[in-house]
């Protein structure tokens, strides 16, 4: 049987194994970060109905640009944005792809403050993108100076930060972006796939795009809006960026269908986003109750929570796994992750971690 090592693949991706978490068939599962509410009826008699409009044209090829669904994603983001400063992907994934393929690249180096989103590594690593992979506080917090001091120490050509942070949900604060910006001698790029779930005052990169050329926000529907299976992520930046990573896309990257699908959930977001204050709320109470149970928790502005468990978490992972719970373990030896998801469901893991110490 042939296997990896005997094709001729990449030297610098012998070795390596995808990116997933498991998709196992459990009562309750809580490990992607996904929203836990389906869809409302109504909006998926509009999405079904956008879907119909396109079908019979599908041998045609879709708006290469996506313009109109630009259009859309920027008077939902605001801040005087238009079409010209949006730009759309099959996730906010193929987004930084594209950033990367765009702006880093053989002989350029891309810098993280880890623990971030392990994708970012990936994609430099399938970009030719030299990984940094830079520090965070013990608490997982990142103040201006540090993250000063880690640029100017490694001049990366890419910076991701990320805001709520993928796996701590701690947000950052304005001055990190504002401090990075000034330092860094190439493109910075937040990550705030999480921005919808963060907590009252919490101020977005959004804010200071105009004046920033090298700063992109990227974001996603997948979480606040319950469209993970659309797989549809975006970017909101100066207009020379846009034009940057059309150098780099595929032709026609996205479907008519997944434009149509998102312009219709776009159309139908105040439906959509009236989970988010119930799901910031089952965060709020699994950090309260954790807390209270003597548990470190790290802040959440994002719909999950990380938390630590006496030794091994591989142990404590298949200890609430036996109970009907997955949660995520992100490789952070003593911590585990869950994501905030029905009142139901926290029940069910509230009452899991009573076996856990």
């Amino acid at each position: 049987m042939t296997t990896l090592d005997d094709l001729p693949i990449r030297d610098d991706l012998r070795g390596r194994t995808p990116y997933g978490a498991p998709q196992l068939d459990v009562p309750v599962r809580l490990n992607t970060n996904e929203n836990s509410y389906p869809v409302p009826e109504p909006v998926v008699e509009a999405i079904g109905k956008a879907l119909a409009a396109e079908l019979r044209d599908l041998n045609r090829y879709p708006d290469r640009d996506a313009v109109a669904l630009r259009a859309d994603l920027a008077a939902y983001l605001g801040h005087g944005l238009t079409a010209d400063h949006v730009w759309a992907a099959n996730g906010s994934n193929e987004i930084q792809q594209q950033l990367l393929q765009a702006f880093g690249g053989p002989g350029r180096t891309a810098l993280g403050f880890t623990p971030a989103y392990s994708m970012h590594p990936l994609l430099a690593l399938g970009t030719g993108t030299r990984w940094v992979p830079a520090r965070r506080g013990a608490d997982f917090g990142l103040t201006a100076d540090e993250a000063v001091a880690q640029v100017r120490e490694h001049r990366p050509d890419v910076v991701f930060l990320c805001s709520p942070n993928n796996p701590t949900g701690t947000a950052l604060d304005p001055a990190v972006v504002a401090a990075v910006l000034d330092e860094a001698p190439g493109m910075v790029v937040v990550d705030e796939a999480y921005a919808e779930f963060a907590r009252p005052g919490t101020v977005s990169a959004l804010a200071v795009l105009p004046g920033h050329p090298r700063l992109v926000v990227t974001r996603t529907m997948s979480k606040a809006f319950g469209f993970a299976g659309g797989r549809l992520g975006y970017l909101a930046a100066d207009p020379a960026v846009v034009d940057a990573v059309q150098l780099v896309r595929l032709p026609y990257h996205l479907s008519a269908l997944t434009q149509a699908a998102a312009r219709a959930a776009l159309a139908h977001r105040d439906a959509l986003l009236g989970t988010v204050a119930a799901i910031m709320e089952q965060r709020d109470r699994i950090v309260a109750e954790l807390r209270a149970r003597g548990h470190r928790v790290a802040d959440s502005d994002a719909n999950f929570v990380l938390f630590a468990v006496d030794g091994d978490q591989a142990v404590a992972w298949r200890t609430l796994l036996d109970a009907g719970v997955l949660v995520r373990d992100v490789g952070l030896p003593g911590w585990l992750r869950v994501t905030a998801g029905t009142p139901t469901e926290t029940d069910a893991f509230l009452t899991a971690m009573e076996n856990v110490s």
